[in-house]
């Protein structure tokens, strides 16, 4: 904290090409708003399951990179301001996933059957109405994406409030003292988000521990996607000193390690339930071990736990571009199959039919969050430049 901080350059993405980059972002989401229109007029039905996975893939990605950011702060991590400025643009969408969430909103009854007025002829679901009702689900769902939103874009105007400050610690001790509220809010509304949008689909299905399996997926998204972004910015040389092979090996290690918490928490879920032997709750995996849904659990095992567990492992894999790279960029896709593996079974029950309507539901939120991380590479530093902890970050030796 007292070394001298030795002189920096200011790193920002070139002008031309965060314009560029930009323009190709805003040409996606024009793209995606045809495609969202004629997938819904084709298939509503099913545009609206392929949507919620891509609805769900890009505010988890975003929800894990504002906890990150939010544990960051509260733990006072010194090597991860060189980290701090990309996490706050992966958790920007969070400030948009409202107008995200119309779709959702308007599409209910296709998604959750206990949306429809014959649902409530099962005795079972009638005693759930309290809490599954569409104007419930739809104020929790604006409830929990506004504090999300709020405390992603306070905390990103405080980040750039201290780039221009006198008194940068001023702002450092307000992040630290409000990231605490935050994580609390954070692991709450998640939870119930996730009993919302995912569970909800069957509304006879419940695992207590299912908060937590969502949020640690979300987590090790948004990991991969970071190290996508820091090894992109490393690799044009607009880190100087502040980001080295030595804050790669520590992303590294937080992304092995959230993937074994992943697994851990998998694996909890699918153990008890298997032990308790309960019809209520074993239908879960029951449908998800039918035709191509087994090749689809047989590949998350693999994809999301095991090869990552094996590559990661090693010091030099974690300190490698080209490895490390390869590890992120799969875990970014599995942690997409798990939501899609989440989903879609209520909709395909026999087996995964992906197909050209799953892409157009993909397509749009993904443009958002490339929109969105475009737009603040167009206007931030790729480091926060009066950070405290920035000689600390600069210093960074791992053992």
């Amino acid at each position: 904290m007292k070394q001298p901080m030795p002189p920096l350059p200011e790193g920002r993405v070139p002008a031309a090409s965060a314009q560029r980059a930009h323009r190709f972002a805003l040409a996606g989401v024009a793209v995606g708003l045809v495609l969202t229109a004629v997938a819904w007029r084709v298939d509503a039905h099913r545009f609206a399951f392929s949507y919620l996975v891509g609805f769900l893939a890009v505010v988890s990605i975003a929800l894990g990179a504002l906890a990150l950011l939010l544990l960051q702060h509260l733990t006072r991590a010194g090597w991860s301001a060189a980290a701090r400025r990309q996490l706050e643009w992966i958790a920007d969408p969070l400030t948009v996933a409202l107008v995200l969430f119309i779709p959702i909103a308007v599409l209910g009854p296709e998604l959750y059957e206990w949306m429809r007025p014959e649902a409530l002829k099962d005795a079972l679901i009638a005693k759930k109405v309290a809490f599954l009702n569409r104007p419930a689900f739809i104020v929790r769902g604006v409830v929990c994406l506004g504090i999300w939103g709020l405390l992603a874009l306070v905390f990103a105007r405080k980040s750039r409030l201290q780039d221009e400050s006198a008194r940068p610690a001023v702002q450092s001790a307000w992040m630290q003292k409000w990231s605490a509220p935050g994580v609390i809010a954070v692991g709450l509304t998640g939870t119930l988000a996730s009993f919302d949008w995912i569970m909800s689909l069957d509304p006879k299905w419940y695992s207590t521990i299912f908060g937590i399996y969502f949020i640690a997926g979300s987590l090790v998204g948004a990991l991969a996607l970071l190290s996508l972004l820091t090894l992109s910015l490393e690799r044009r040389g607009l880190y100087g000193p502040v980001s080295t092979v030595e804050h790669r090996h520590d992303i590294g290690k937080l992304l092995f390690g959230f993937t074994c918490f992943w697994a851990y928490i998998a694996f909890c879920q699918f153990f008890l339930i298997w032990y308790a032997g309960l019809p209520e709750e074993t239908i879960f995996f029951n449908r998800r071990w039918v035709g191509s849904w087994q090749a689809v659990s047989w590949a998350l095992m693999i994809g999301h736990f095991a090869l990552p567990f094996v590559v990661l492992i090693g010091r030099t894999a974690k300190r490698s571009k080209i490895v490390l790279g390869a590890a992120a960029l799969l875990l970014v896709t599995m942690h997409v199959l798990d939501l899609y593996w989440l989903v879609m079974p209520t909709l395909d029950p026999g087996g995964a039919r992906p197909g050209l309507i799953d892409v157009a539901g993909l397509w749009m939120p993904v443009s958002v969050l490339v929109l969105c991380i475009a737009r603040r590479a167009q206007k931030d530093p790729v480091y926060p430049l009066r950070d405290p902890r920035l000689a600390e970050a600069v210093a960074l030796v791992n053992p």
